[in-house]
């Protein structure tokens, strides 16, 4: 089953990008994943300010919004498709991904697949 995995990282605690070690400790997560048939694409975001936009639709008006964005503590850090056999599976990966990225949140969905899915 496919799953799709966003990462939050902890606004005070895990702010200031990786270090090298850590850098080279989530290739290396990555690439298990990766032998493991987990990981089939991901990456991480650059700075929402500088290289993207919010858009918000409110009673049929589209809009731009131009900052002040949310709290660093609500903005993604990089996102994952990933294959796992069962949300428990989908759940331990999450768990050791965490392990590795530090503090933060990660928030897995089960991707919809076809007209059964629920």
């Amino acid at each position: 089953m496919k799953y799709f995995s966003i990462y939050i990282p902890d606004a005070v605690t895990n702010c200031d990008g990786q270090t090298t070690q850590q850098q080279q400790a989530m290739q290396k997560f990555v690439e298990g994943a990766i032998a493991r048939g987990e990981f089939i694409e991901g990456g991480g975001f650059l700075s929402l300010a500088q290289h993207g936009a919010v858009m918000r639709r409110v009673k049929g008006e589209t809009q731009l919004i131009d900052g002040p964005y949310a709290e660093s503590k609500e903005l993604v850090g990089g996102w994952a498709m990933l294959n796992y056999a069962s949300r428990e599976a989908a759940i331990d990966g999450a768990r050791r991904f965490l392990e590795v990225a530090g503090d933060g949140e990660c928030m897995t969905y089960q991707v919809a697949q076809g007209p059964d899915s629920h």
